[in-house]
């Protein structure tokens, strides 16, 4: 692994010879509890079953088994105290968040340049950009030193500049874009810092939540994902990462998006 001294780096691959999110053991933690939050709250039981599942969401609802932690993603002081509720406990070895914004009240995608309101950029640079890097400046102290862990956070492929061949959605392409550059370059501190850690940013698909029902209108149906069938893809694609490709960004079907 370069960058690292050759005994740091050997301990390292030896870690990294196992990812089985299976076999470990520790706390998950899902940030956003819509949809796919709660459908990846449910499946871990099944496929991370020695893990102890927590949620947080602005307004949590209950789920057998599961911690449910309140946090507002817009006040630094309601993450730091959900980092004070987590800090007594093993550690956190699967981070996901969740949460995301794309319409509010007359919050709503741009379709042309003169529908754009400096309110309606910082709110979603707010919760889409600025959200996961401050979720992770909170929870390092609780990460593990000595063993993998997963730091995950959903982007969306508009959010590729790239990729971008149709224009409008000028807030959310635009607040997309900037989350996978600061979980980009997070990545590569962790890397340094963190060597055992793997950041990923990952595209769900178009999945049937309150998130995309204004637009599912046009979406085939073999492509209009239920929040289950998005939360086993984006578990399968967090099973076949590892350290080495920290800082990546996945579609759910595994495939990497271009910057």
């Amino acid at each position: 692994m370069p960058g690292l001294p050759a005994a740091a780096a050997l301990t390292a691959e030896t870690r990294l010879a196992d990812w089985r999110l299976s076999d470990w053991r520790g706390r998950a933690l899902v940030v956003g509890c819509g949809g796919i939050g709660r459908a990846l709250l449910t499946l871990l039981a099944e496929r991370c079953p020695h893990l102890e599942r927590v949620g947080a969401s602005r307004h949590p609802a209950a789920m057998a088994g599961v911690t449910m932690l309140s946090v507002d993603l817009e006040r630094d002081v309601s993450l730091q105290h959900l980092a004070e509720e987590l800090s007594a406990g093993p550690p956190l070895r699967l981070v996901i968040h969740t949460a995301g914004l794309l319409h509010d009240g007359d919050l709503k995608p741009e379709k042309r340049l003169a529908q754009v309101r400096r309110a309606h950029l910082e709110r979603s640079f707010a919760v889409n950009a600025f959200a996961p890097l401050l979720l992770a400046k909170v929870i390092e102290p609780l990460l593990p030193r000595q063993e993998p862990f997963h730091f995950a956070s959903l982007s969306a492929r508009v959010g590729s500049i790239g990729d971008n061949r149709l224009g409008g959605w000028y807030a959310y392409r635009a607040a997309k874009a900037a989350q996978n550059q600061l979980l980009r370059t997070l990545a590569l501190e962790w890397q340094r810092r963190l060597p055992l850690g793997c950041v990923s940013l990952l595209h769900p698909g178009t999945t049937a939540t309150g998130l995309s029902a204004p637009f599912q209108a046009n979406v085939p149906q073999q492509r209009l994902f239920s929040p289950e069938r998005a939360a086993a893809q984006l578990l399968d694609v967090l099973e076949r990462r590892s350290a080495q490709e920290s800082g990546g960004f996945w579609a759910w079907d595994g495939e990497p998006i271009p910057w």
